[in-house]
């Protein structure tokens, strides 16, 4: 995949498949299109109260696409029960040149000036592809993660692809569906063009507005 470029990725998201790695210094990238794909409903998106409370209290600074490769490289970072990433050199570089050119973004939490928490993932017409979370502080990556669904719903976005089903996404209303679906509401998605940056004008909503959004949508 030496001459693969961001706009060959782009391409890959559009027809509904995504490259991995098998380690960080791994150079090789593959092209997956998994059988069972996870997604999240932006109109059964769920916030617990707990989580409410917190995204009101606004214990950290939400901000937009100020640090992205930083981002992408403390998901890459191994942690607990995780000794390797997919995420390889090559990916990251790809990511950062597809949010060079306005089709990637971050969404990052912050305290007392310091990165704590965040995501990112790959926007295409009316669907965003999330690729990976991390979190230094409790609640961070979940803050975050409501953050972006009501950014997502206030832009006019049809699909919300978290890649693969998890416990942990399970939580906040993902399902499985199967390929045929999937694609189903890939095509959907990429009928309409979902503004990123529509919310907050760009920056970041209040942790009050966010939950309203989302609370309107359901």
């Amino acid at each position: 995949m030496a001459q693969f470029d961001a706009r060959d990725l782009l391409a890959c998201y559009a027809r509904g498949v995504f490259p991995m790695a098998d380690a960080r210094e791994d150079e090789r990238v593959f092209l997956i299109d998994p059988e069972r794909r996870g997604v999240i409903p932006l109109d059964a998106f769920h916030v617990a109260h707990r989580l409410a409370r917190t995204v009101r209290a606004e214990p950290f600074e939400i901000r937009i696409d100020t640090a992205f490769r930083r981002v992408v490289q403390a998901c890459a970072e191994a942690g607990p029960g995780r000794l390797e990433t997919w995420i390889n050199h090559p990916i990251e570089d790809l990511y950062v040149r597809l949010h060079e050119q306005g089709f990637a973004h971050s969404v990052e939490c912050w305290r007392d000036g310091e990165l704590v928490g965040g995501l990112y993932g790959v926007s295409l017409h009316g669907a965003f592809f999330g690729e990976s979370m991390f979190s230094c502080a409790r609640d961070a990556s979940k803050v975050a993660l409501t953050h972006l669904v009501a950014r997502l719903i206030a832009g006019g976005y049809r699909l919300l692809d978290t890649q693969f089903m998890t416990a942990h996404l399970s939580q906040f209303g993902a399902v499985e569906i199967s390929r045929r679906d999937y694609h189903r509401r890939l095509a959907a998605a990429m009928a309409v063009e979902g503004e990123f940056q529509r919310a907050g004008g760009g920056g970041a909503l209040t942790g009050t507005a966010a939950l309203q959004v989302i609370s309107q949508a359901s």
